[in-house]
């Protein structure tokens, strides 16, 4: 029995298009591996905290940068180090800086930085479209704030008709009376 693994089997076994579809005399062509997660991170980078850490303080603040969290790996020769955060807003959330380095170097880089939400972390709601937020309710209750408003600016103009109707009419009365005076 060999000591291959479950994945490095299925690599080395055509595909259905190669077994049966393909011409009689031409080669197979090679069935693509998947990288696969490494175990465990590289030593070198693994180790490179402090590199993790000046890379996040040339784009955050001290104060805003906590305990160290941990590492994990990416890829082969990548390595992603983890910082509490400290930033008013973000409770539970934590910094990252993406470390690699070349083959047979020694020397981490910092690839990229940034600001992710942990397990326990405060996060928004997900995202609803306006046209799904909306409910009937919602809208019954807006349309009849409309006609409320409504009402009232019709009962305002046609009290202000009625006291410009009583005022005409008043001063009408006031003419009938001046006349039969004279």
């Amino acid at each position: 029995m060999s000591a291959t693994s479950s994945s490095e089997a299925a690599a080395e076994q055509p595909t259905p298009a190669e077994s049966s579809g393909g011409s009689a005399g031409a080669p197979a062509a090679k069935a693509r591996r998947t990288p696969r997660r490494p175990s465990k991170p590289d030593a070198v980078l693994a180790a490179a905290v402090d590199t993790a850490r000046a890379g996040l303080l040339e784009v955050v603040p001290a104060e805003q940068i906590g305990a160290y969290a941990g590492a994990a790996a990416d890829a082969e020769r990548l390595v992603t180090h983890r910082f509490e955060a400290l930033r008013p807003g973000y409770n539970g959330w934590q910094w990252y800086a993406t470390v690699a380095r070349v083959p047979r170097g020694k020397a981490a880089t910092v690839c990229e930085v940034g600001l992710l939400p942990s397990e326990n972390a405060v996060l928004a709601p997900e995202w609803v479209p306006w046209s799904e937020r909306v409910r009937p309710e919602d809208v019954a209750a807006e349309e009849a704030a409309q006609a409320q408003e409504q009402a009232n600016a019709l009962a305002r103009a046609e009290a202000e008709a009625g006291t410009d109707d009583a005022g005409q009419s008043g001063t009408a009365q006031q003419e009938d009376r001046t006349q039969e005076d004279r």
